[in-house]
C-alpha cells in the first residue's frame, strides 16, 4: 500500500482518487477551495467513461443524468435541421451510454465514491482549504500556503489549467492563453417550466427529453449548444464566440454574473426564438476559453498529472472531463499491485505511455470544429495511423466512444509484467473483459466470465 496524495478535488482528482483507492492505496485529496462548491454548468459522461464509472458504482439516473437522445444540427438563422445524430445504440455499440449531468451531480457522484465507507479499499479522505504553492519531487512533498509540508509516496497534481504542478513537472511556466477564433463561453440553466410558461419560448420543450441541440455559424465562428440535465427539467443553455473583452488570459471566475444583454447582442442575427430563450434567462455566467501548451512529459519522480494539468482540451468534442477520467483509471491500474514506493517511477512510465497518444489526439480534434478535421489531418498523424482519423461528426463519437482506456491499461501492464493482475475489486464487475492479448486471455482478477463474449481483436483507437 502506497501513501498517496492528489492536488484537486475536480472530476480528474475525484476519478484517480476512486481509482487509486480500488487499487488499494491509502489516498488524500487536498483542494484548494474552502468549501464543496461546483459550478453551476452541465456535462457530458459519455461512453467512453460511463461504461467505468457504472462499474464503480453510480447510479446514472438516480444521479438526476439525462441518457442521451438525438442531437439536431440546426441552422440559427432558420432554426432548419440540417442533420441528425442518433445515439440510440450507444448501449449496443460501446456498452455503455452517453448521458448528461449537471457538473454538481457528477462531483458529488465521484466525491460519494471516492469517500464511503462501503466499497473496496480504504475510503479518501478530501481537506478543503489547502492551497498548495509549492511541489518537490525529492522527496515527494507538498507545501501549502501555511507552510505546513506533507509527504507523500506518490503525489498526482490535478490542479487544473493553471497548474503549479506542471510547472514542477516541467521545469518552467506553461501559462494559458485565450483560444481563437473562440475566446469566451457565455452560459446558463434555465428551468423547463420556466420556457413552459411562455407560448413564445414554449417550442424548447417539444420532444427535448434528451435532445441535444447545436446550432452552427461558421461565417461569424459563433456557435450555441443546449442539452438538458436533472432528469430533464433544466436546460443547459451555451454560446461560444469571440469577445473583446477576453482576448486577454483573463483568470476564469465561472460564478461572476454578466448582462445578458452583452449574450444577446453577441449572437445578434440568431432567430429571434433563440434570442427569446436566451431572454429567459436569469442568471448568466461567462468566462474565457483558455488554452496551452501540452506538457511535453507528465512525470518527474514519484510525482505525475492528471486532467487539464496534463492537457487541456477546447470544449468543442465534450471530451475534457472524460479525458480526466480516463487519465483516473489509467493511473488506477498502474499502480495495482505496486507496495514499495521505488517501483512507482517505471510504473508512472507506463501511465504515461497509455495515455500520452490519446490525449493528444483528442485536443488536437478538440481545436477545431467537426467538419474541419481536414484541417488537423497532418497533426494527427503523429498520433494515430491514418485509417483511425476521423472525418466525419459519425466517425468522431466511434474515436471517442469506443475507446476502452482500461483494456489498453491492462495489454500494456502484461507487456510490462506478465504476471499483472487487476485487483479482483478494482471494478464491482472485472469479469466483462475478455482481453486477447498476444493470442492468450488476459488475467483480470484471476478469473474471466466466458459466457461474456467480448473479444477486442486489435489495437484499440488511439493505442
Amino acid at each position: 500500500m502506497l501513501d498517496i496524495v492528489i492536488v484537486g478535488a475536480g472530476i480528474a482528482g475525484l476519478a484517480a482518487g476512486i481509482s487509486l483507492r480500488r487499487a488499494g492505496h491509502k489516498v488524500c485529496i487536498y483542494e484548494r477551495s474552502a468549501t464543496d462548491n461546483e459550478v453551476s454548468v452541465a456535462v457530458s459522461v459519455p461512453p467512453n467513461v460511463s461504461r467505468f464509472l457504472t462499474r464503480w458504482g453510480l447510479d446514472p439516473q438516480g444521479s438526476g443524468f439525462v441518457k442521451a437522445g438525438p442531437v439536431h444540427f440546426q441552422d440559427p438563422v432558420t432554426l432548419e435541421t440540417t442533420s441528425t445524430l442518433s445515439h440510440a445504440s450507444n448501449e449496443d455499440h460501446y456498452d455503455a451510454d452517453l448521458w448528461y449531468a449537471h457538473r454538481v451531480g457528477l462531483r458529488d457522484a465521484l466525491k460519494k465514491m471516492a469517500t464511503d465507507a462501503e466499497g473496496p479499499g480504504i475510503p479518501v479522505t478530501i481537506h478543503f482549504n489547502s492551497s498548495v504553492v509549492e511541489y518537490s519531487t525529492e522527496p515527494p512533498a507538498i507545501t501549502f500556503a501555511t507552510g505546513e509540508k506533507v509527504q507523500a509516496d506518490l503525489i498526482v497534481g490535478a490542479d487544473g489549467i493553471h497548474s503549479i504542478a506542471c510547472e514542477t513537472v516541467i521545469g518552467r511556466k506553461n501559462p494559458p492563453v485565450p483560444s481563437s477564433p473562440y475566446n469566451c463561453c457565455y452560459q446558463f440553466l434555465i428551468l423547463a417550466e420556466v420556457l413552459e410558461e411562455d407560448p413564445e419560448t414554449r417550442f424548447w420543450n417539444e420532444n427535448a427529453d434528451g435532445l441535444a441541440r447545436l446550432f452552427s455559424h461558421t461565417e461569424t465562428s459563433k456557435r450555441l449548444v443546449s442539452y438538458p440535465c436533472r432528469n430533464n427539467t433544466t436546460h443547459n443553455i451555451f454560446g461560444i464566440c469571440y469577445d473583446e473583452e477576453m482576448k486577454s488570459a483573463t483568470p476564469e471566475d465561472y460564478n461572476a454574473n454578466v448582462d445578458k444583454a452583452k449574450f444577446i447582442e453577441k449572437f445578434e442575427g440568431f432567430h429571434p426564438k433563440l434570442l427569446n430563450v436566451i431572454n429567459k434567462a436569469t442568471e448568466i455566467k461567462r468566462w474565457p476559453i483558455l488554452c496551452s501548451a501540452p506538457a511535453p512529459t507528465w512525470r518527474r519522480g514519484n510525482m505525475v498529472l492528471v486532467g487539464d494539468a496534463a492537457h487541456p482540451m477546447l470544449p468543442y468534442q465534450e471530451q475534457g472531463d472524460a479525458m480526466g477520467i480516463e487519465d483516473g483509471v489509467a493511473l488506477g491500474v498502474v499502480m495495482s499491485g505496486v507496495s514499495n514506493p521505488s517501483e512507482v517511477e517505471k510504473r508512472l512510465e507506463q501511465y504515461e505511455r497509455i495515455r500520452r497518444d490519446r490525449t493528444r489526439a483528442v485536443q488536437i480534434l478538440s481545436n477545431v470544429d467537426q467538419d474541419q478535421y481536414h484541417l488537423v489531418e497532418e497533426e494527427l498523424l503523429q498520433f494515430l495511423p491514418t485509417e483511425n482519423i476521423p472525418r466525419d461528426p459519425q466517425e468522431s463519437i466511434i474515436f471517442h466512444f469506443d475507446y476502452d482506456v482500461a483494456d489498453e491499461a491492462v495489454r500494456i501492464m502484461e507487456d510490462f509484467d506478465p504476471s499483472f493482475q487487476l485487483p479482483h475489486n478494482f471494478f464491482d464487475d472485472n469479469s466483462f473483459y475478455m482481453l486477447q492479448v498476444n493470442e492468450e486471455l488476459s488475467k483480470i482478477g484471476g478469473f474471466i466470465k466466458v459466457e461474456t463474449e467480448i473479444s477486442v481483436e486489435s489495437e484499440p483507437v488511439g493505442a
